[in-house]
């Protein structure tokens, strides 16, 4: 028996779970082998429904609808989920696979055979939504740098690499390696969807499932699917299942650091007379709006983004609800309106900076993302600066 192919007899029914690497030639023989040797009564693939879609149609990013994306706030999920999928293909392109072709093969031979398939996998959108939300400043910056860097790297895999990858060692070790440099990632992109794909996959119908997932994934989902059996855990996956809320604490403090700000303004106001109120007021300005400006600057924005950013981020600053990235990257979108060889090109330009800036979407979306990081920068510069200011007084 292959070693990416494990068998488990639990509660009176069979789980045969099939470890692939994303972009293996042999994973895809594996997946086919092992389905029409078990004809089995059920096959679970590690996907949800989107990204089976965007397999099936791999033309979905030619709908792309920019402004959209930006009014839901959506502008850093549409990067990262275009970097992680150009990252996967040039993986790929030395051994002409591309990413999910195992799980295709894997839906198109459950067809073949009639078996009804289940998407295993928790939406990719509430992966990254969570990933984002449970991770702090730092950590952040720490994933946004993690996504540049694996999308413009230049490394390419050869097959026999790849296929190491499912070598347990080497996955152990990558593992590792996460958890050490993003452990908040690492439990949301692995330990929650390992506890995610174990129920969905105990749950299908039948007595003889096969479920075909990434190797990173086997360790974890045999555990939960053990311990599920021996009583000793729940199928119950709805609190990981969406976008934690905000807690109470922090709708507070979104609120309280705009308050904060023009506190410690009209305390200027105070201590220091009209003067030094009106010198932290234009603090306040020129460190929200010469940040964010620079940083639209170097994404390449128009103009008119440029001094949009400038204009609207002392104000966005004080507003929870609207930041300043939505409206420079929806004035970039309207002045450079995307073409439709945009759409068509957009995961081949993620991979190369001359083709990324080239790209009217990609632009767009650094926009967005660089006006919000100046800005930000521009908020604490200032704090700092009124906390100077003050204690002089």
């Amino acid at each position: 028996m292959s070693h990416t192919r494990k068998v488990l007899n639990l509660g009176g029914r069979t789980f045969t779970l099939v470890g692939t690497a994303h972009v293996s030639k042999e994973s895809i023989s594996e997946v086919e082998t092992t389905i029409k040797e078990l004809n089995p009564d059920c096959v679970a693939v590690e996907l949800d429904d989107k990204r089976a879609d965007s397999i099936i149609n791999s033309d979905r990013y030619r709908n792309v609808d920019i402004i959209k994306v930006l009014k839901n706030n959506e502008g850093f999920l549409l990067m990262a989920n275009l970097v992680l999928a150009s990252f996967q293909r040039r993986m790929g392109q030395n051994v002409g696979v591309k990413p999910g072709d195992e799980m295709l093969a894997a839906i198109n031979c459950a067809k073949e055979l009639g078996v009804p398939v289940v998407m295993a996998d928790r939406p990719i959108q509430v992966t990254l939504r969570r990933a984002w939300a449970k991770n702090s400043l730092w950590g952040k910056c720490k994933l946004l740098s993690a996504l540049l860097t694996s999308a413009f790297s230049k490394e390419e895999l050869s097959e026999e690499e790849i296929e190491g990858i499912k070598e347990k060692n080497e996955m152990d070790s990558m593992m590792a390696e996460l958890a050490d440099f993003m452990p908040v990632i690492k439990k949301v992109l692995i330990d929650e969807r390992d506890k995610f794909l174990a129920s969905k996959i105990w749950n299908s119908s039948g007595s003889n499932v096969v479920a075909v997932l990434g190797a990173g994934h086997m360790n974890g989902v045999i555990s939960h699917l053990e311990s599920i059996s021996a009583g000793q855990e729940d199928t119950d996956i709805s609190e990981i299942s969406g976008i934690p809320p905000k807690k109470l604490s922090s709708r507070i403090i979104s609120w309280l650091i705009p308050a904060l700000i023009v506190v410690l303004i009209a305390a200027g106001f105070i201590l220091g007379g009209k003067t030094v109120g009106m010198e932290m007021i234009l603090t306040w300005f020129l460190c929200n709006s010469i940040p964010a400006a620079v940083f639209t600057v170097f994404a390449a924005g128009h103009p008119l983004a440029i001094l949009t950013s400038f204009v609207a981020a002392p104000f966005t600053s004080l507003c929870p609800v609207v930041g300043v990235g939505m409206i420079s990257g929806l004035v970039q979108a309207v002045v450079c309106k995307p073409k439709v060889s945009d759409m068509e090109t957009i995961q081949d330009d993620v991979s190369s900076v001359k083709r990324f800036y080239g790209n009217r979407i990609l632009r767009v979306l650094l926009v967005f993302i660089l006006s919000s990081l100046g800005s930000s920068i521009g908020t604490w510069i200032a704090v700092a600066n009124f906390g100077v200011t003050l204690s002089a007084r």
